[in-house]
């Protein structure tokens, strides 16, 4: 996969110059919250170097799909990305291209109809805490420090993503709406998302408000006083994990969204509350991943039908 999947270049298409270039990236990630934001920028600049040293060059103006095409197999078979991994970024460049048909930059979008990747869902893989082991990891978080248990709540029981979290400023937490003291953020795809706090989580985030200096600033800092990063945030995660001995899986903040995700369906509550809390805008995400993956072999099918069918023996 060298230049042969580059030299043959459409017709009527203007490159722009460096600068030119450079200003149309910013401007399409600007539409972006932060987090997005640094990961559609990478998606592009990983693209944009691949074409440098894999496509002879070609400007990605010039990207035909057979291009795109030869870049999601290497991302496959040489970098070894995960299909996920492949098709978020595949979504990144669709999204630049997108942007950059209507501003007459290219004469289609090469990545419109690439074929996604097929993500396998491994079911026989643990992938979030049950109930007791979610009790054990938040007793561990509020022995650390008020701001690591505050910090947990909100993706343990609200379902927050850690970027979210990260990006949240005091005064976001202490919104009212409908009569509840809500969380009020911009979310994934930079839908605006509010959530009502429950009492346990209402009392860790005022324990953390009480101790910050700064009323309208960061509400989660690290220790020398900048805001909480994702990296930062893993590594509490981990930590704590570690304290409250949880041993036979990874622990990431995206481990404790997925727990209250299926921790919420495990509890009974229907799948339509559920997909609405995760803010899945299509509910069979809701049950392709977290639902079939919860492995909840307490409440499977087979109990019920063996009292209906009743036993030979």
């Amino acid at each position: 996969m060298t230049a042969d999947y580059g030299t043959r270049l459409p017709a009527n298409v203007t490159i722009p110059d460096d600068t030119e270039f450079e200003m149309l990236i910013d401007a399409f990630l600007s539409r972006y919250g932060t987090s997005t934001r640094n990961e559609y920028g990478r998606d592009i600049a990983m693209f944009r170097q691949w074409c440098e040293t894999h496509a002879d060059g070609v400007h990605p103006f010039h990207a035909r799909r057979m291009t795109i095409e030869a870049y999601v197999r290497y991302l496959s078979d040489e970098r070894g990305n995960a299909a996920r991994s492949v098709n978020r970024r595949l979504i990144s460049l669709r999204q630049f291209f997108e942007y950059a048909l209507d501003d007459d930059y290219v004469m289609k979008n090469p990545c419109r109809n690439v074929r996604m990747a097929r993500p396998k869902l491994d079911l026989s893989k643990k992938v979030h805490l049950n109930r007791e082991e979610t009790q054990r990891f938040l007793r561990a978080a509020y022995d650390s420090s008020p701001s690591d248990y505050a910090m947990c709540t909100l993706m343990a029981y609200l379902g927050m993503r850690v970027s979210e979290v990260c990006e949240l400023n005091v005064p976001d937490v202490l919104q009212y709406s409908k009569g509840h003291r809500v969380v009020t953020f911009v979310g994934k795809n930079g839908d605006p998302a509010t959530l009502p706090q429950a009492p346990v989580i209402m009392r860790a985030l005022d324990t953390v408000i009480e101790s910050l200096e700064d009323k309208q600033g960061p509400l989660f800092i690290r220790r020398d006083g900048t805001r909480m990063t994702r990296r930062s945030a893993d590594r509490v995660v981990k930590r704590i994990a570690n304290k409250a001995a949880i041993n036979d899986m990874v622990v990431s903040p995206h481990t404790l969204r997925h727990g209250a995700i299926a921790n919420a369906i495990d509890a009974g509550i229907p799948l339509r509350e559920v997909q609405l809390a995760a803010r899945h805008r299509d509910i069979s995400t809701t049950i392709r991943i977290y639902d079939r993956g919860r492995l909840n072999l307490d409440t499977h099918a087979s109990h019920g039908l063996a009292a209906y069918l009743g036993s030979v023996a």
